[in-house]
């Protein structure tokens, strides 16, 4: 089994900073791509950031600027920094990360899910 475990999430006033972490434990033989997603109430679950094993980021348009996703594979980690934050960016936070085992070809896993509130 796989699993990836979130923390970091809690309250912040705007323009905070908050910093996620999501660390996998497991019988896992590699990871590639690492991001995180996150939903808002009432909103559609939208992809925040992502990096590839080569270090290849991607980041949406309303976190640019502010937001950095990062690696540790020898901790098998994904963080995601988050800088002046805004009331906007008020969602459940959720870790992905697509492994393999030596069993399995590559699959998605999933973090439990991390409140972030940005208060006003």
């Amino acid at each position: 089994q796989v699993q990836l475990v979130e923390s970091g999430g809690g309250l912040v006033q705007p323009g905070g900073s908050l910093r996620l972490s999501c660390a996998a434990s497991g019988r896992i033989f590699s990871i590639n791509a690492m991001g995180w997603y996150r939903q808002a109430p009432g909103k559609e679950r939208e992809l925040v950031a992502r990096i590839t094993s080569g270090g290849s980021t991607y980041y949406a348009d309303s976190v640019k600027g502010r937001f950095t996703i990062s690696r540790d594979n020898a901790r098998k980690t994904v963080v995601l920094q988050m800088n002046i934050l805004k009331p906007e960016d008020t969602a459940v936070y959720y870790c992905n990360m697509d492994v393999s085992t030596l069993y399995s070809s590559a699959f998605d896993a999933w973090g439990q899910g991390t409140q972030v509130t940005v208060s006003s």
